[in-house]
């Protein structure tokens, strides 16, 4: 094992270079303005097959989609033979990463990697090239010193993470016969400075958008309309009052109780002296896993036709998106040889915890495939001046090397 260690130690550097790599690729979703994801796909390739891994351990799964030039979505699995073939040991990463918002907030040219004070800083770093880097550092450890791990080691580096994962994880689950009911699934896209948080759990995601029709007047004639504002901004404190309908607590998570919030509201009129006839809002909701989505769009609906009445508009929303999963069992396998990793190499004493977030982990415990989501990271994804801590990544490397050679 020690000599695995070291392979670690040792390879900063090259962890480094990894890393401008990948970032020199910009890998935005058509929703984004950008290709996809198949440019940083085949840099990253042609870098594996450089640096060890032989042809034959790489697997490529294209997800098919028009609205790119190559028409296709790269997922990539690598695959390290193990000792034992029973079952495989996965790490999950996404290739794809969210635009850089505001040019000006960023110190440095996002897409070119700096290096200062131990840290990497540019766009995709930590959200998801950290977790990338760990794994396939980890896996070349066995590689490069040609040991074998206990079990089969499986890497997965999945496309369109960021805006829904439909080209990725979920055409994964519905198109291919990859994933082994016995394998473990670790997906280190989350985490916390310390490394000792195991996400088992994600709350129900519903999004919202919600039009109102009235009736559009002049300023000073309000009586010869009906103003949609005002209504959508009842309905918009009445659906985020659900928040005291579904009010169970779970310290599971943080916040640890449901969330109904508004957010994006679209423009409606032009001018100050336009009653506007037309006005739509977002919600955000994150709600307890012990709710059914189902039930709560009940009472949406309750709430809408109650708004109709009260203001005499015409209420329609639809979903933008729809998320619910169970828990992964505290007492499952991958949190067990998880947390047993943690402790050996780092001396930590793992905890479980739920999250507001969506990940990959949704789609795969929706689908009856256990999995935790970890990592080791300060938390930057999607900020102006992202970075990583390069210790991070070698730490997040040696603890997946336990996994790896773990023989239970």
């Amino acid at each position: 094992m020690q000599k695995l260690y070291d392979f670690i130690k040792a390879s900063s550097a090259q962890m480094v270079e990894l890393e401008t790599l990948l970032t020199s690729h910009p890998a935005l979703a058509p929703e984004n303005g950008g290709q996809g994801e198949i440019e940083k796909a085949k840099a990253l390739v042609e870098w594996l097959k450089a640096n060890g891994i032989q042809e034959s351990q790489i697997e490529e799964y294209d997800a098919p989609d028009s609205r790119v030039e190559s028409k296709i979505r790269p997922n990539i699995v690598v695959t390290i033979p193990g000792q034992n073939d029973d079952y495989s040991v996965w790490v999950m990463a996404h290739l794809d990463v969210v635009p850089v918002g505001e040019l000006k907030l960023w110190n440095s040219d996002p897409w070119k990697v700096i290096e200062k004070d131990g840290k990497l800083y540019g766009r995709g770093v930590e959200d998801n090239q950290q977790g990338l880097v760990s794994g396939v550092f980890a896996a070349l450890a066995f590689v490069k010193n040609g040991v074998k791990p206990a079990h089969t080691v499986k890497l997965l580096f999945m496309a369109d993470e960021e805006v829904g994962s439909k080209y990725g994880i979920i055409w994964l689950l519905h198109n291919t016969s990859l994933f082994g009911k016995n394998d473990i699934y670790l997906i280190p896209d989350g985490g916390d400075p310390k490394g000792e948080t195991i996400e088992v759990a994600e709350k129900n995601i519903l999004w919202l958008k919600v039009h109102v029709l009235g009736k559009q007047c002049h300023g000073s004639r309000p009586d010869q309309g009906n103003n949609a504002c005002i209504a959508a901004c009842d309905l918009s404190l009445k659906l985020h009052d659900l928040e005291k309908v579904f009010c169970n607590r779970d310290a599971l998570f943080e916040p640890d109780y449901s969330t109904f919030q508004p957010t994006m509201r679209l423009s409606n009129v032009s001018g100050v002296n336009i009653i506007p006839g037309e006005d739509t809002f977002c919600m955000d909701c994150r709600i307890l896993p012990c709710y059914k989505l189902d039930e709560v769009l009940g009472l949406v609906e309750v709430c809408c036709s109650e708004i109709e009445q009260k203001y005499g508009v015409e209420v329609c929303y639809e979903t933008l998106q729809m998320s619910e999963s169970p828990a992964t069992s505290v007492d499952s396998p991958v949190v067990k040889k998880l947390a047993k990793a943690i402790n050996s190499v780092h001396a930590l004493k793992a905890r479980t915890i739920g999250i507001g977030g969506g990940t990959v982990g949704a789609e795969l415990r929706r689908e009856g495939f256990p999995c935790v989501v970890w990592s080791t990271m300060d938390e930057l994804a999607h900020m102006p001046n992202e970075y990583c801590l390069i210790e991070n990544i070698q730490k997040d490397a040696e603890t997946l090397i336990s996994l790896f050679a773990d023989k239970d």
